[in-house]
């Protein structure tokens, strides 16, 4: 049995203590390890989710009186892929007229204001939520949000109940919300960084990222499922399911290695090395490992310091990282804002898609993107060069792009095929970014004592991009009236300058290998940042 210091159990998870009463015995490491993975790909998959219901509600809050009603409610409840013109036979007009204050001619407007108004509270409060992660107990601060965002998700959604129909009461809610939202991203991926080392942890994040599509789906599904009954059951079933999830993260979910009793697992490969696969030599070396990290003062979720946020910038490589996820996530999410609309709009074989079919179809740019978190991870492990491998899927988005814009209206199936290679290209490096590489840099060998930077320098970083995110839809709107060759110019651009701001870390790593090119001679994970740590002494 792994031993335990007095001040690590402080932070134990109940739900845990009494597993481990029930069964006589505590769980190894490996089986903790999967446990966190699962709650933490659960909590993410939730608060996705809880983002999804008003992309799918925006129809019945501001209806088109010239789509047929059989548009009213999105896939999975409707068709899944329909041409212009097909949806319904004769035009008809919605059943419900809208809802005050969307209904208006500057419904769209409206609508437009609340979601920027999101992102801009959930971009500026990853910022703090970052600092207040390492600083409080990390299982309880990500409770704390996902509760919070369960609540007003929900709340937003009880405006239908109590027939609202003043803007600032719906304004004011996505402003709360996104701030509890920002307490997620940091906090799950500080989790992860605790228990998963260097070695592999591109890979498994790179898979494990797949949360965020499962949660966009399940948030679609969700809201969709229950929209027929009143659009406020689209927000109030999400934001049970993040509240319940909250509630599972409270009783399950070891924040760091040390609450239950393991020693700190993160600071060096050879800890990693030292963890034998034999069930009790395992437990042997984790007590042995324990007692030695006793003497070094570090603790659990509980009596932690962390980092300043200025102290998180000097750490190598945070700031070009930032920057750099700044304009892959200003691509990023004009694809995810824009995407069904452009597909709505091109002549695609000949013929217009409806709406509905065209945001089904581009789902698969998420598809696609997936492929890319996980093959970026995995490339950026066998290298051992994570500035590389973002760089260069940055610069193979932009003939990607091009190639999208200039041959995917030839037919449906090069459209699929194009679409999916640019999601793979442009999602690869933000997934790897905002996950591995986050966590790299807040286990940092520059980061010593008590101070751990996980959540920290993962807000940062995440915090930088979601200003590209907000900025870039922002951007679309604009250009697309003057032509969508323009939106792609601009996407083409922020991928060559997003490629661009890694220069300096890409030529450390290739410098760093061809020093030493054999395997192993390096701790793996670690060429982000040690040539820059190397001239900075």
């Amino acid at each position: 049995m792994p031993m335990r210091g007095e001040n690590t159990m402080r932070g134990n998870p109940p739900g845990i203590v009494i597993i481990r009463n029930y069964r006589g015995k505590d769980w190894s490491i490996k089986t903790y390890r999967y446990v966190v993975l699962l709650i933490t790909f659960i909590a993410y998959t939730a608060y996705h989710a809880s983002r999804k219901p008003s992309s799918i509600v925006k129809s019945v809050l501001d209806p088109d009186p010239l789509v047929g009603t059989s548009a009213l409610y999105p896939w999975p409840v409707g068709d899944v892929f329909s041409k212009r013109g097909m949806e319904g036979g004769d035009l008809e007009v919605y059943k419900d007229k809208g809802w005050a204050p969307f209904d208006g001619k500057d419904g769209t407007s409206k609508l437009g204001e609340i979601d920027v108004a999101f992102l801009a509270c959930y971009s500026m409060g990853m910022y703090v939520a970052g600092h207040l992660g390492d600083t409080l107990d990390l299982r309880l601060f990500l409770t704390t949000g996902m509760i919070g965002s369960g609540v007003f998700v929900a709340l937003l959604g009880m405006g239908y109940f109590w027939n609202v129909h003043v803007f600032w009461f719906f304004l004011a809610m996505q402003m709360v919300a996104g701030l509890f939202q920002a307490t997620g991203w940091p906090s799950v991926v500080a989790v992860i960084g605790n228990w998963f080392g260097k070695t592999r942890r591109g890979l498994i994040m790179g898979v494990w990222n797949a949360h965020t599509s499962v949660g966009n789906i399940s948030g679609s599904l969700l809201a969709a499922a229950v929209l027929e009954y009143g659009w406020g059951w689209s927000f109030i079933v999400p934001g049970l399911f993040i509240f319940v999830a909250g509630v599972i993260v409270y009783l399950f979910l070891p924040a760091y290695p040390e609450d239950v009793g393991f020693p700190f697992l993160n600071g060096s490969v050879e800890n990693e090395t030292r963890m034998s696969t034999d069930e009790e030599a395992l437990m042997q070396n984790a007590a042995a490992m324990t007692k030695e990290a006793n003497s070094i003062p570090r603790s659990g979720s509980v009596c932690r310091s962390s980092v300043h946020l200025s102290e998180a910038c000097v750490i190598p490589g945070v700031i070009p990282f930032a920057l750099c996820l700044f304009f892959s996530k200003l691509v990023a999410y004009t694809f995810l804002y824009w995407l069904p609309f452009y597909i709505s709009q091109t002549a695609i074989g000949g013929e217009h898609m409806s709406v509905r079919s065209a945001g089904n179809l581009s789902t698969l740019f998420d598809v696609g993107g997936i492929v890319g978190g996980i093959l970026a991870g995995y490339i950026s492990d066998k290298l051992r060069a994570r500035a590389t491998t973002a760089a260069t899927f940055m610069y193979a988005a932009i003939p990607a792009m091009i190639l999208y814009r200039k041959y995917g209206s030839v037919s449906q199936t090069i459209n699929i095929v194009l679409m999916m290679i640019a999601g793979l290209f442009v999602n690869g490096p933000y997934a790897l970014i905002t996950t591995a590489v986050s966590a790299d840099l807040g286990t940092h060998s520059s980061v010593t004592g008590n101070s751990r930077a996980l959540a920290t320098v993962t807000a940062l970083i995440d915090g930088t991009g979601s200003l590209g995110a907000a900025l870039g839809p922002l951007l679309t709107g604009f250009l697309s009236t003057k032509g969508w060759d323009f939106v792609f110019g601009m996407l083409s651009l922020g991928a060559l300058i997003a490629g661009l701001l890694l220069s300096r870390l890409v030529i450390a790593e290739l410098a760093e290998r061809k020093k030493k090119p054999a395997a192993g001679k390096h701790s793996p994970g670690a060429d982000v940042t040690r040539p820059l740590l190397r001239e900075r002494r």
